[in-house]
């Protein structure tokens, strides 16, 4: 069953220091220099350094900023992902994503802007691919995208 999966190799295998548990609500601002997994609900903008995991669920509702992503749950806010951004099966995603990488599985509902960022260390090197390049997606992951500078 491709692309129905709830979890991902990268979801099986994280070292998750901070943990919000099955039922728990936190309200506020989280910060945390480890990888987060959210199975409950989050009330407040997250700030993870290393892969945030939202489980199947779960929700949160606020602006996150991580090198990397995974939502299996519902997030309503903007997301800034340096690395990748999975939005599984199960996901639902409103808000403003920037990235440089991203999938979404077939069922996901995706409703926002996606910009994609380059690699620094390509921009640095002189390699200009575009900056950036900005995609619209609404609704399904099957929706029209748009390439601007």
């Amino acid at each position: 069953m491709m692309g129905k999966n709830k979890n991902t190799g990268a979801d099986a295998r994280a070292k998750v220091g901070t943990l919000i548990g099955k039922g728990a609500v936190f309200d506020g601002n989280l910060s945390a220099p480890e990888t987060v997994r959210v199975d409950g609900t989050l009330n407040g903008n997250c700030n993870c350094k290393e892969l945030l995991i939202v489980g199947v669920d779960e929700k949160i509702k606020g602006d996150i900023t991580t090198q990397n992503v995974i939502i299996s749950g519902k997030v309503d806010g903007d997301i800034e992902a340096k690395g990748k951004l999975e939005l599984l099966s199960t996901g639902k995603l409103v808000g403003n994503i920037t990235a440089r990488s991203l999938v979404i599985d077939e069922d996901a509902s995706f409703d926002g802007r996606c910009t994609m960022t380059t690699n620094n260390a390509d921009a640095k090197s002189g390699k200009d691919n575009g900056s950036q390049n900005q995609t619209a997606v609404s609704g399904n992951a099957s929706a029209e995208s748009e390439k601007t500078k």
